[in-house]
């Protein structure tokens, strides 16, 4: 399975859309890959899915709330933030990822894009609802039209953290998305999602996600916490 579609988006036919796994290669130039072998990568994901290969944004993610809409000079500099959103036809945004979440967002009535990155950071610091809010006074999105699909990412079932990462999602309100095994804690990023999304009026109905867990699934994604060195895997969401 090179790549897997979200059943919500499909459902738009002037939306190019996919989530690409480990059978797509490895997408990053940051992890220690051959660049060449990379950017070979993208031409041929840029070819089955369709898009002109120099029409990608892509971003430098840090583990932020930064939100930055697309410019002309993002083509050749990949901007530093973790989402992506724009207006603009034929411009495919693309999220990576190696157990973090790649989020989709689709406005139907203003035609508005973005795709998202959200680990641990990203949840604690609510880069949800800096997305929401950009979509609202950039380009006038209302929540209710807005939908949600969110890829593969890394299970409660494998995010071990440490204590200090309980008490901090403690402080944040957050404990909910906590669980404890022993003597050991276990943080869903999904779960905080799901209520961010909620919380910003987004319908439940317009949020999807996909179950599969990066680290269990190995052989299928790429994993940090399973692999320490791995590629990148990634969300890509165009309007035609």
């Amino acid at each position: 399975m090179k790549f897997y579609y979200s059943k919500k988006l499909t459902l738009f036919p002037n939306l190019l859309h996919s989530f690409t796994t480990k059978e797509s290669g490895n997408l990053a130039f940051h992890v220690g890959d051959e660049k060449l072998h990379v950017e070979k990568n993208h031409a041929v994901l840029a070819k089955e899915l369709n898009y002109e290969k120099n029409s990608l944004v892509h971003m430098k993610q840090i583990h932020s709330d930064i939100v930055h809409v697309v410019t002309n000079d993002d083509f050749e500099t990949p901007p530093t933030c973790d989402a992506l959103m724009t207006n603009k036809t034929n411009t495919p945004l693309m999220v990576m990822v190696a157990d973090c979440s790649p989020l989709l967002f689709y406005d139907d009535k203003k035609k508005v894009i973005a795709a998202a990155h959200a680990g641990r950071q990203g949840a604690f610091k609510n880069i949800v609802k800096n997305v929401i809010e950009k979509m609202e006074t950039e380009f006038g999105s209302e929540p209710k039209n807005v939908h949600v699909s969110i890829g593969a990412s890394i299970g409660v079932c494998c995010y071990e953290v440490g204590s200090e990462i309980y008490d901090e999602a403690k402080e944040k309100g957050l404990e909910y998305a906590m669980q404890k095994r022993g003597e050991n804690f276990y943080l869903d990023v999904g779960k905080i999602l799901r209520a961010q999304l909620l919380s910003c009026k987004i319908k439940e109905e317009n949020i999807e996600f996909c179950d599969d867990c990066t680290c269990c699934n190995t052989q299928r994604y790429f994993s940090y916490r399973a692999e320490a060195k791995t590629g990148r895997f990634a969300g890509v969401l165009m309007l035609k």
